[in-house]
């Protein structure tokens, strides 16, 4: 089996002394695993940064074992923030997510396209709060849609209009601007705790649910938010 294709790097991990076992999300094939022989050349190490977008060659003898990818880059993302702690934890941790969260070898476009509009958020003034409103919309793309706006319920206070989710036992409030697109954060603890929402949902209905430990790389770049 040979195919030519695009995708981004969203993992890689030492085969032997001169190649790597990468994790690619490619546009027609979805999450492919494959081998790439001197791999940790200089000239490639350079390219196999998570996270950039990789023009692959993928040629495989037998269905039922791991292929090989020869590959070139087609565009450098990561380096770009290289200096900027946040936003590249902030590609680690998305990368990774999914990684652990979609199927070996099953195309899905939307995915895809979530990923190329990552990339596009990263270099918004407002970026913390379209990333959080874009992980909605990755989590909808593997079937979780928490889909907010049947559940909340809505008052105003001191003229102000509040969401909230209210259950037997508490009356959580939602930060605004997950609801209401023309709405800014207010603050910092605004966006904390509207990552704080999408976290809970992610680890309550997503990863225990699949058995999945919740990511470290997830942690450090809440950590860094703070």
């Amino acid at each position: 089996m040979n195919w030519i294709d695009q995708g981004y790097l969203l993992s890689k991990n030492k085969y032997n002394e001169n190649s790597i076992i990468a994790e690619i999300f490619t546009k027609n094939h979805g999450k492919i695993s494959g081998i790439i022989f001197g791999g940790t050349s200089k000239k490639n190490k350079n390219y196999l940064q998570i996270g950039n977008k990789l023009h692959v060659n993928y040629a495989s003898k037998n269905i039922n074992k791991i292929g090989s990818f020869k590959i070139e880059i087609d565009r450098i993302h990561t380096p770009l923030f290289f200096e900027n702690y946040k936003k590249l934890a902030c590609i680690i941790s998305s990368m990774n997510m999914v990684k652990i969260l979609t199927v070996e070898s099953q195309e899905n476009v939307n995915i895809y396209n979530c990923i190329y509009n990552f990339f596009e958020i990263l270099n918004n003034d407002f970026w913390i709060r379209n990333y959080i409103l874009w992980e909605l919309e990755f989590f909808k793309s593997i079937g979780y849609d928490l889909s907010l706006k049947n559940i909340i319920s809505e008052e105003y206070f001191e003229g102000e209009k509040i969401y909230f989710v209210k259950s037997k036992n508490e009356k959580k409030k939602i930060p605004s601007f997950l609801i209401d697109l023309d709405v800014s954060p207010r603050n910092h603890i605004d966006l904390l705790n509207g990552l704080k929402l999408v976290t809970d949902y992610l680890e309550k209905s997503i990863l225990k649910p699949n058995n999945i430990n919740f990511p470290r790389s997830r942690s450090t770049f809440i950590d860094l938010l703070k």
